[in-house]
Parts: structure tokens; sequence; C-alpha cells
């Protein structure tokens, strides 16, 4: 059984950090694209930055320069630094593993997915 686990949550000040992490089993992991999305309230959940298996990075313009997507192989684990983090930042952040996927923004191309860890960040 695939599971994909978030963790790292919380609160947070504005211009605060936060590491989130995903845990994966149950599938190889290497093999796969690993993502993080989020969704605020009452928004559609969307892209934050992606990891290929070669190790490939890219991010939504919002992020780039604070946010940064990272993995490792050996423990199975993704990660998502966050720094100089804002309000707006504030959202259920997801990872997600994609053994293919032609629009990093498709979340149809995304095979699996973790249930959510909850970043909430204060003004």
């Amino acid at each position: 059984q695939v599971q994909l686990v978030e963790s790292g949550g919380g609160l947070v000040q504005a211009g605060g950090s936060l590491r989130l992490s995903c845990a994966a089993s149950g599938l190889s992991f290497g093999a796969y694209a690993v993502a993080w999305f989020r969704q605020a309230p009452g928004k559609e959940r969307e892209f934050v930055a992606i990891i290929s298996r070669f190790g490939n990075t890219d991010y939504t313009d919002s992020v780039k320069g604070r946010f940064t997507i990272s993995r490792d192989n050996v423990k199975n684990t993704a990660y998502l630094q966050m720094n100089s983090l804002k309000p707006e930042d504030t959202a259920v952040y997801y990872c997600a593993a994609s053994i293919y996927y032609r629009s990093r923004d498709d979340r149809n191309a995304y095979n699996f997915w973790g249930q959510g860890t909850q970043v909430t960040v204060s003004s």
C-alpha cells in the first residue's frame, strides 16, 4: 500500500521558516517526481514546487527564491524548506508523486497524494 505522509506544518510568524517533510512508502520512490501543492480556504489546490527523479526542480513564481524542494532517495523522503513566509502562504500543503507528467500543474498527472499538513502564517 502506497503512503505519502506529510509533516512539519504549524503556526509561524511572517518572515519565519518551516520545513515540510513527505515520507513515502510502498513505492519505488526514486522513480517518481515529487511535488508540493497547497490549498487555501475557498481556493483551488495549486502547484508550489516539483523535483524530478533526476533532481531537477521547478517552482511557482510566488515562491521562487523563498522555497526550496529537495529529496533524499535513501530515506524515501522529500522536503520543502520554506523561508520568508508570508500570510498568503497559509494553506494546507500536500505532497504528490508522479511517475510521468507533461504539465506540473495537472493534478491528474499525480498517482499518489498525501493527507496534507496545515501551514499558518500570522502577520
